[in-house]
């Protein structure tokens, strides 16, 4: 689901209490980037069944910093934002 500024990509997910969770890498541009902090995470829609929930997590990677996650629950894609 890539549009509005956004650009699909693949994320690792710890699973622990729910499946995918929270983001703990991405690829992005052929390169796997470690997420060593969540900075913030939310959600939005959800209550109208037309909407699906889509989730955003502020992460903060070891080598080019802070970027923002966002996973479309209905597709059940990643992207990130340009």
């Amino acid at each position: 689901m890539a549009n509005s500024g956004y650009q699909e990509i693949q994320v690792e997910c710890y699973s622990g209490f729910k499946t995918d969770e929270r983001p703990v890498a991405f690829i992005c541009e052929g390169k796997r980037r470690e997420i060593i902090e969540i900075i913030n995470r939310w959600y939005e829609d959800g209550l109208d069944s037309s909407k699906p929930v889509t989730n955003y997590f502020k992460v903060k990677s070891a080598d080019v910093g802070v970027h923002l996650l966002r996973y479309d629950s209905d597709s059940d894609s990643w992207s990130i934002r340009l």
